[in-house]
């Protein structure tokens, strides 16, 4: 039960139990190439993992999928609380704005014809200093947490698949055209 006239605590404070995590943890090279590898598909849930977690932890009626699914409506705001939480946990901050807006511009533009369309692919470079902030507030959070740093089963399928298509469509770009 939530006493009203208490000082509201720190995020870190909130938690229901010591070494719970605050954020999706991953490695920042493991979200790079699965993001890549997937052609962005695991940057979806990654958003989706980090708002459930985000749910949770606020007890609040956000629905993660669809702040996943419009990640460019609501990644700004993810970013600002990971922000906030590192500022309040002391590991530092990042620019949340500076980094949404790059995201969201990146990601917008799939819609260039070929071959520009590619630089759609560098979106996740704005993602990296928020995961590495994640992982900063995560370990002082939960300091023996997993950091999910290993390639599971399915993430080393989600490479050898995406990455010959990855590599497939680059050919396909590139080769050129044959005239009639």
């Amino acid at each position: 039960m939530h006493n009203p006239y208490q000082a509201p605590a720190t995020p870190l404070e909130e938690l229901e139990q010591p070494g719970e995590l605050v954020f999706f943890p991953v490695s920042v090279v493991k979200l790079l190439v699965l993001s890549l590898c997937t052609f962005g598909l695991y940057e979806i849930y990654w958003f989706y993992k980090n708002w459930q977690l985000v749910k949770r932890r606020e007890n609040s009626n956000i629905i993660p999928v669809m702040r996943s699914l419009f990640g460019v409506l609501f990644c700004y705001s993810l970013f600002e609380k990971v922000s906030d939480q590192a500022k309040n946990a002391g590991t530092g901050s990042i620019a949340a704005g500076l980094l949404a807006a790059g995201w969201i511009v990146l990601t917008i533009l799939w819609r260039l014809p070929d071959p520009y369309w590619l630089v759609t692919f560098l979106a996740v470079l704005f993602m990296l200093p928020v995961q590495q902030a994640i992982n900063a507030i995560n370990s002082q959070a939960a300091p023996g947490h997993d950091p999910n740093r290993t390639f599971s089963g399915w993430n080393i399928a989600a490479v050898i698949i995406g990455g010959l298509f990855f590599v497939l469509a680059l050919v396909g770009i590139f080769l050129p055209a044959e005239q009639a």
